[in-house]
């Protein structure tokens, strides 16, 4: 029984929305458990999908909160 474990910060990817909606997570839980099948050969009604939704502010990344790296690293691109 495969579990696969989705971390995210908590931000949306539209307009006025704050987190992963409903919508997308569904996406991705058909999206993973086919991967699994597909891949693996695991039916889907054995694959669980877990979403984990971090507050930006609690994940870090090269050594600094992930806001500040994501500005840092578009003043590199720009």
């Amino acid at each position: 029984m495969p579990i696969v474990t989705v971390q995210l910060t908590r931000e949306g990817t539209e307009p006025g929305v704050d987190h992963v909606t409903a919508e997308q997570k569904a996406a991705i839980y058909k999206g993973m458990s086919e991967v699994l099948r597909d891949v693996l050969g695991k039916p889907l009604d054995w694959t669980w999908v877990v979403f984990q939704e971090v507050e930006m502010e609690n994940w870090g990344w090269g050594g600094m909160p992930v806001a500040q790296y994501r500005a840092k690293m578009a003043e590199k691109a720009g």
